[in-house]
Formats: C-alpha cells, sequence, structure tokens
C-alpha cells in the first residue's frame, strides 16, 4: 500500500518538474524574444500558455485523487497541500511569460534603445530561481529552498537596476517614454517572477517541516 502511495508521490513529482520545464522555455523565450522583437514567437508563447494550465489541472487532479483515496496525515499531507498551492504560483509564472509576450507584440513596430544585460541577467536568474525550488520540493531538500528564497535579493537588486537603466533612456530619448513604461511593466513582471519562485520555495520547506507557509508575495 505505502509502496504504490510512494509511486503516486513520485509521479506527482515528475509532473512538477514537467511544468516547471514548460514554464522555464516560455520565460526563455519570451525575453528573447522581446529583445529581438520577435513576434511569432511571442504570439506562439501565449498559445502555448494553455499548454501550462492544463499541466496545472493535471497536478492538481493527482493531488485530489491522493487526498481522497490515500487520506494522508502529517508530512505527507503536507507533501500534497504544498504541492497544490506551488502549482498556482507556478501558473501565475507561465502567465506572467505570456504577459512579456503581448508587451512584445505591442513594442514591435519601435527600435528602443534598450541596455539589454541586465534585463537578460535578471531573467536568467528567476530561471535558475524557479528550477532550484521546484527540485527542492521533487528531492526533499530543504537547504536548496533557502537558498532560493534568499537568490531573490539578486533578482531585487536587477529589478533596480533595470529600473536605472530604463529612467536613463528616457532621459536621454523622452520619445520613447511610452515603450519605457511598457518595459519598465516587463521588469516587474520579471520580478514577480522571482516571488513566486520565493512563494514555492516556502511552501516547499512548509511540506519538509511544517514550519511556516508561504506569503503572498
Amino acid at each position: 500500500m505505502r509502496t504504490k502511495f510512494d509511486e503516486q508521490l513520485r509521479q506527482l513529482g515528475m509532473e512538477m518538474t514537467h511544468m516547471g520545464n514548460l514554464i522555464e522555455k516560455n520565460i526563455q523565450d519570451a525575453v528573447q524574444a522581446l529583445l529581438s522583437q520577435d513576434t511569432e514567437t511571442a504570439r506562439r508563447i501565449m498559445a502555448e500558455d494553455e499548454l501550462v494550465d492544463q499541466e496545472q489541472k493535471k497536478i492538481e487532479n493527482i493531488c485530489f485523487q491522493l487526498l481522497i483515496q490515500r487520506q494522508p496525515v502529517a508530512r505527507d499531507l503536507r507533501t500534497i497541500t504544498a504541492a497544490l498551492k506551488m502549482v498556482t504560483d507556478m501558473e501565475r509564472i507561465g502567465d506572467h511569460a505570456a504577459d512579456i509576450s503581448e508587451l512584445t507584440i505591442a513594442m514591435a513596430a519601435v527600435s528602443f534603445p534598450l541596455r539589454e544585460e541586465n534585463i537578460r541577467k535578471m531573467a536568467g536568474e528567476t530561471i535558475v530561481m524557479l528550477l532550484d525550488a521546484i527540485d527542492s520540493y521533487v528531492n526533499k531538500d530543504i537547504d536548496k529552498a533557502h537558498s532560493v528564497i534568499a537568490h531573490d535579493d539578486l533578482v531585487d537588486s536587477y529589478f533596480v537596476r533595470v529600473k536605472a537603466d530604463l529612467i536613463e533612456v528616457i532621459r536621454e530619448n523622452p520619445e520613447y517614454g511610452e515603450y519605457a513604461a511598457d518595459l519598465l511593466l516587463v521588469n516587474k513582471y520579471l520580478e514577480r517572477i522571482g516571488d513566486h519562485a520565493t512563494n514555492i520555495a516556502e511552501w516547499v520547506i512548509f511540506a519538509l517541516n511544517g514550519n511556516g507557509e508561504a506569503n503572498e508575495h
């Protein structure tokens, strides 16, 4: 009986990893499409957000079946409860990749003098946070979960740098003010992805030791 339950938990972990990989690719592609003004890729990401939503529903169904059929307690119950909470944050991360893509399409007609380095680095760090948070859940690695939470400070520092870059661009090129405002939204979406990854890590800690739960960042 326990062996079957453990196998179902492993399947849950595999689906969480699969959803995380879908989202990771969408974030990478969304930022690249933004920087290269690739509207075709942006439209694809918006359409493929439905795949993320479908994976969320699949994971939720697995969790509900485990709750109903197995009636878990203690750490097993926290593991399933945490997964239900985590997929909500993961789905929102997927939404932000689609949001960035929507802005890419809106800005595609303008050649904006964007400084790419900091926004690329910021996106890269949010992806690291997301993948490490999911990995900490699958492998029950509480130290890695704590590391993800600490990592959010780095993402926040890039948020400040990108904002400063955009302010400088506006100062030098005031005619681009409207587009800079859109890019500030992109910057905010990336910062929010870091916050959601932090939420995921906090739910991992809750699942593993029962202390605390994620805040709504």
